[in-house]
């Protein structure tokens, strides 16, 4: 039987020691020198998606063994065509590899039959070494759009992530409508959420169903936790965007390990800019170093 992913995914955090989530985010103005060919609009889409993959599995290399799990963002290996898409692929088997949880930040969301074939093609195919343990999900068209992903989850022991509170800065133009006098619509949303996942709890006590919660909202992700009791989150928003440590503690149960994954982008990826004469690697490893007892210090 698949293990529930929740339970895998408890099991890499307690590994670990810490509920980090690398986002690999391969802006290809940002790269190290040694990669500048991946923004040389002249070489060929092959060649840039090869520096994409060289870094990306060096970032790999800096987070196994220092945090549990990674999130590849698939726009930007889908600007490269179908050459950034196998660059998905490989950066995924390698992270898969080197035994990290691999979140796709996919964020798909269509009917069901399209749902479906997304939901195959991210979390349930045949070749398992490049499908992803979770997926970002989109709940915008509703029950129907979501349950080949629930149906995913339950046959290939995957979870999904599903978008409640963003991070983004207008995101409350539509998340925070007021419904019906009492609750808004990403109230809605988590109630769905809670439904979603109820029979895909682990032994854990933690969902397979999870939320998109921004750590730029800690007032909200407080009032959601508790709406969301067995609902692990997926926090963007921390360092780059402006949320701290202490804003997502209301997420984390007392150990402040369960509950949910703290996402750092650019913060991890491109901490040599700031260390100009570090490798890019080294600078890797004391951005998450730091993270770990940030993260470590709010719950001291």
């Amino acid at each position: 039987m698949t293990q529930n992913f929740a339970d895998r995914l408890t099991s890499a955090v307690e590994k670990a020691g810490n509920p980090i989530v690398v986002g690999l985010d391969p802006h290809l103005a940002l790269l190290p020198d040694e990669f500048q060919v991946a923004r040389d609009p002249h070489a060929s889409r092959a060649e840039r998606a090869e520096a994409v993959v060289s870094f990306l599995t060096g970032i790999i290399e800096v987070c196994a063994g220092r945090v549990p799990a990674v999130k590849p963002q698939s726009a930007f290996f889908e600007v490269l065509g179908a050459d950034g898409v196998r660059a998905f692929e490989r950066v995924v088997q390698a992270a898969k590899a080197a035994g990290l949880i691999v979140v796709g930040d996919v964020k798909r969301g269509d009917i069901g039959s399209t749902a479906a074939a997304y939901a195959e093609a991210c979390l349930s195919g045949a070749e398992t070494d490049i499908m992803c343990d979770a997926a970002t999900v989109n709940p915008y068209l509703g029950t129907d759009s979501i349950q080949p992903f629930l149906d995913a989850c339950e046959r290939a022991g995957a979870g999904i992530y599903v978008l409640a509170r963003t991070s983004n800065p207008s995101s409350a133009e539509f998340q925070t409508l007021n419904v019906d006098g009492a609750t808004t619509l990403v109230d809605h949303v988590a109630d769905a959420i809670s439904r979603w996942g109820e029979g895909l709890v682990g032994t854990s006590g933690w969902s397979s169903v999870g939320a998109v919660v921004g750590a730029t909202h800690p007032d909200e992700l407080r009032r959601l936790r508790k709406r969301m009791p067995h609902t692990p989150f997926l926090i963007p928003g921390y360092g780059a965007q402006g949320g701290s440590a202490k804003d997502i503690a209301g997420a984390f149960d007392e150990s402040g390990l369960h509950g949910a994954l703290v996402n750092s982008s650019r913060g991890i990826l491109f901490a040599w800019q700031k260390e100009t004469e570090a490798h890019w690697k080294d600078a890797a490893v004391r951005a998450i170093d730091a993270m770990r007892a940030d993260l470590a210090a709010a719950f001291a």
